[in-house]
């Protein structure tokens, strides 16, 4: 169980998002796509405080903001946004709080790299 509230989020992701824009390998991406960033990080924490807070305050729908970039995207950056978060997440929270927004946020990129990098027409000409 976590203790999660909506000041841990509106601190977390703020910084999270600092270290995501600041590192080599997917700043560039996240930063040539965001032209607003304060008004993305409201979206991202009311994401966030709908997915853990069951607050409903997300309205959108991310899987269509990551297919538009998905020519851009690559697993590996996946793998990358989860160290980062892992790491803000550890240093920021406690423990059953990390754990918990790193499990979801697991759930989260597997679900994007599924539907970005899946296709259905493939496996099937492979059957």
């Amino acid at each position: 169980m976590h203790d999660l509230t909506e000041a841990d989020l509106e601190r977390v992701i703020p910084a999270f998002y600092a270290r995501v824009r600041d590192d080599a390998e997917i700043g560039p991406l996240f930063n040539a796509t965001i032209a607003d960033w304060p008004h993305h990080l409201d979206r991202l924490v009311a994401f966030w405080s709908s997915v853990m807070l069951t607050s409903g305050r997300y309205k959108g729908n991310p899987m269509a903001a990551h297919i538009k970039h998905r020519a851009a995207i690559t697993p590996q950056m996946f793998d990358r946004w989860l160290a980062l978060w892992s790491d803000v997440t550890g240093e920021m929270l406690p423990p059953a709080d990390a754990q918990a927004m790193q499990a979801k946020a697991g759930m989260i990129a597997e679900s994007l790299k599924l539907s970005l990098f899946f296709r259905l027409d493939n496996a099937e000409e492979a059957a």
